[in-house]
């Protein structure tokens, strides 16, 4: 139903970021909330995507065209809903799902949250030879990008909080969480870049 919104960042959390266009918050669940923090108070455009369900009609929000178009070739997956589809994206390594895929790599696919080998076998059959017409040669890492780091104590304490927040909502365990987090503090990292080092470091 909506193809995009343009409008402001208003608010950033965990699990969502809310963008506000003509006086109306919109509140859009996103793979990585906190790579919006840099637009915060600033207009941008978000694709969207309009789930809906007989419970619940919720919202994505995506920076690229492709990652929305991925994102809707992965719901098409029997086992797979919009939160196991975020946790996919949030790797910020869309050519490398693609290329396990293609390549019939079900030991990289099991390593995201909910997809075990079941579901792994799925997506290669369901996607295999089809995701060309929806991801061009070149895919935009939006995750990759460097950002300022988190300033003062306070601010590192916050930001770690976040991180490990926003990987609780995308469905990562505490045990899993745990593994990882002696390599995240002490870095100065901001909540973006907690997030986009802990998942490359579950998916090795």
């Amino acid at each position: 139903m909506y193809e995009y919104i343009k409008g402001t960042v208003a608010q950033v959390g965990p699990e969502y970021v809310v963008v506000e266009n003509n006086g109306i918050g919109y509140q859009l669940n996103a793979a990585n909330p906190f790579i919006y923090s840099k637009y915060q108070n600033q207009e941008i455009q978000i694709f969207t995507y309009q789930h809906v369900r007989e419970d619940l009609i919720a919202l994505y929000g995506f920076l690229a065209l492709e990652e929305k178009l991925l994102f809707m070739k992965l719901l098409n997956v029997s086992g797979i809903g919009p939160k196991g589809a975020l946790a996919i994206l949030a790797s910020g390594a869309p050519q490398q799902v693609i290329s396990a895929i293609e390549e019939e790599n079900e030991s990289f696919l099991t390593k995201f949250p909910g997809v075990g080998k079941k579901t792994a076998r799925q997506m290669i059959l369901d996607l295999k030879g089809k995701l060309q017409d929806v991801v061009p040669d070149y895919f935009p890492n939006l995750f990759n990008e460097q950002d300022e780091a988190a300033s003062g104590t306070a601010g590192k304490d916050e930001a770690f909080e976040e991180g490990i927040l926003a990987l609780k909502a995308l469905g990562y365990s505490d045990r899993e969480i745990k593994k990882v987090t002696p390599k995240l503090k002490g870095e100065g990292l901001s909540a973006d870049e907690i997030i986009r080092k802990a998942l490359q470091l579950l998916l090795k």
